[in-house]
């Protein structure tokens, strides 16, 4: 019998060395045991002597699996991993076959650590340190498996500026501006107090949450409650469920607000022009009543109100999405709802500043069908994109925008008046036809649908990129 002790939980350095020179030696996967106690004064941890040389090779996608697995928390990742690396000698391509046992468990725990890494970028909540020689931050957390050194980098990325440390059960990640360190682990005692930005962080929730879009199920499966005790929001979660259907009735029943009688004059003397395709409106205070009451198309009928684009003006960068969604419909402003946030967490991590961006619609009113209580999105046709190409028109013209981001096909359709392929032009400069640079990328509601977490996490972070394209190309970012 082999006994094999690694450095560490993750040691995935020390396990490919020990494990290629055990393949080379012809060790089978029953005849070792792996371990990551030390015995006592056995300081060198040697790898299992050799003397054969590890002449093989393994698919480079076995190599990504591992590194994922052994992130793991079950006692078998290690002897498993052997096992499939063993058995790749005879059957080269046991990592296409997703039947094996052995693969499907391997893939299980990879999407197992994936899933524990989203939940770490989206659940860790920074708290001041008071008394603090300089401005420093703390979070404690407590990931399902051995993440928080893969995924210290994100933060590091994403919180450059600021001195940061996340403590775990198993290890400890500090960022001091410069480089990240890594030390042992910590109690749930050494976390820090709440401080005094957690109630603005809580009003900001409590303002966001869309009672009109509530599924408690998915809400518990997304954040899940061994994640509560360490978020500040979780309080008001309770009460904000009970309160969702008064919310939401009162929400459908709000008046929208009115413009004022003179620029309602001129919005409904600029739809008749629209109508015919003459005039335009000088202002985006007119666009924004004209779209109030235009009847270019019928989806009016069906929307709550029309929802006009908003932010700077003139503006470098602007942004065009495909239509308003539900919580966009009763709140009279564009991407407020999950699309909205997500839209929101991409541009911050670009480094993108929204306040100097203008964001609209290629079609300003909800195109919905209704499902129950529900209102499901309905994609709008060619024709109706068409009919509101007159108001993203106008605003383009109003805004002066240098780059234009198209946020999926139907927001290319309404920039460029054809079809656009995502995948193709994802990302790819296209000269406009008034001299801007336009960008194709995807929706951020198309993220939301991904249902497998590796794929929405590379499409994610595609999204990112462009984003962060787009900033340079229009000046906002370096």
């Amino acid at each position: 019998m082999r006994v094999v002790r690694l450095a560490s939980e993750i040691d995935f350095a020390g396990w490919r060395t020990a494990a290629r020179a055990l393949r080379a030696e012809g060790v089978a996967p029953e005849a070792v045991v792996w371990t990551v106690e030390r015995e006592l004064f056995d300081l060198d941890n040697p790898a299992p002597p050799s003397g054969r040389t590890a002449n093989f090779t393994v698919p480079a996608a076995f190599v990504e699996l591992a590194e994922q697995v052994i992130l793991h928390r079950a006692p078998d990742r290690l002897a498993l991993l052997y096992r499939i690396l063993w058995r790749l000698e005879r059957e080269p391509r046991l990592i296409e076959n997703p039947a094996d046992p052995d693969m499907a468990r391997a893939r299980d725990m990879a999407k197992a650590v994936s899933r524990s890494a989203h939940k770490m970028k989206a659940f860790v909540r920074f708290r001041l340190i008071e008394g603090a020689a300089t401005e420093t931050y703390a979070a404690w957390f407590e990931p399902a498996h051995r993440v928080t050194e893969a995924t210290a980098p994100f933060f590091a990325r994403r919180f450059t500026a600021m001195d940061w440390t996340i403590l775990t059960p198993d290890a400890c990640v500090a960022w001091d501006g410069e480089r990240l360190s890594v030390s042992e682990g910590a109690d749930p005692a050494d976390a820090p107090a709440e401080d005094a930005q957690e109630e603005l962080w809580r009003t900001y929730y409590a303002s966001i949450f869309n009672p009109a879009r509530l599924n408690p199920r998915q809400m518990r499966q997304e954040m899940p409650k061994r994640y509560w005790r360490n978020l500040p929001e979780a309080r008001l979660i309770p009460e904000l469920i009970e309160a969702a259907q008064e919310r939401a009735t009162a929400m459908v029943a709000a008046t929208p607000r009115q413009p004022s009688a003179r620029v309602l004059k001129a919005a409904l003397r600029h739809s008749r022009d629209a109508a015919y395709g003459t005039g335009a409106p000088t202002t985006l205070e007119e666009v924004e009543a004209g779209v109030s009451v235009c009847r270019r198309c019928d989806l009016w009928r069906d929307a709550t109100q029309g929802v006009p684009g908003e932010g700077a003006s003139p503006a470098p960068l602007m942004f065009v999405g495909e239509q308003p969604g539900d919580q966009e419909d009763l709140a009279g402003k564009p991407f407020v709802g999950p699309a909205g946030q997500m839209f929101d967490k991409a541009l911050a991590e670009a480094g993108v500043p929204r306040d100097r961006t203008f964001v609209t619609n290629a079609v300003k009113h909800f195109k919905h069908e209704p499902r129950g209580k529900r209102r499901i999105h309905k994609t709008p046709d060619r024709g109706e994109v068409t009919a509101c190409r007159w108001w993203l028109d106008a605003e383009r013209r109003l805004v002066r925008p240098r780059v234009i981001v198209m946020l999926g096909a139907t927001a290319a359709l309404g920039v460029t008046g054809k079809a656009t392929p995502i995948g193709a032009n994802r990302g790819r400069p296209i000269r406009l036809a008034d001299q801007a640079q336009g960008l194709v990328t995807y929706h951020p509601s198309f993220l939301l649908r991904v249902p497998d977490e590796e794929t929405r996490a590379r499409a994610y972070a595609e999204f990112v990129d462009d984003l962060r394209q787009a900033g340079k190309l229009a000046g906002l970012t370096t």
